[in-house]
């Protein structure tokens, strides 16, 4: 994971860009990944631990009737949290994350090792979901792996 989150913290160095996370269901992972590379201060802005939907409402500005329509582990709110952090911070890129962790909490429609990327960069989000299999660690796990590589392959391809 630290060679992932060097691998991002180059990129974004290289191409000077600032970076802020939003996060559910890594209570601060992401963040954590980020910061454990050495001179991460220089890109690294700060984070919202937005478990609770207040917080994604509140601080980071999603729609109440996105989250009542959609759910939090959804495409349109990690959208708006990846969008919200990246504003509520004043940077260049935004990254979040959204799923169900587990072992409970899964339903037919999101089970467990349902988890929602999102990403906000140049004006535009983004978003993709995966579903990962495996303990609520190991899920934890993947979502941030697969958050530091989403980010890495839509700032990467950017001109």
């Amino acid at each position: 994971m630290e060679q992932k989150a060097a691998q991002l913290g180059e990129l974004l160095k290289r191409k000077n860009l600032t970076l802020a996370v939003a996060e559910s269901c890594t209570g601060g992972l992401v963040g954590a990944a980020v910061t454990s590379v050495d001179g991460s201060s220089a890109y690294f802005r700060g984070g919202v631990i937005a478990y609770d939907n207040n917080i994604k409402r509140d601080i980071l500005g999603v729609s109440s009737a996105d989250l009542e329509k959609y759910g939090a582990v959804s495409d349109p709110v990690v959208k708006e949290m990846a969008y919200g952090v990246a504003n509520f911070f004043n940077c260049d890129c935004g990254v979040s994350v959204s799923g169900v962790a587990g072992p409970h909490g899964g339903t037919k429609d999101k089970p467990v090792g349902l988890v929602f990327i999102g990403a906000f960069f140049r004006g535009r989000t983004y978003a993709r979901s995966f579903l990962f299999i495996g303990n609520r660690r190991e899920i934890r796990s993947q979502s941030v792996m697969a958050a530091l590589d989403f980010l890495i392959g839509i700032i990467d391809t950017d001109e």
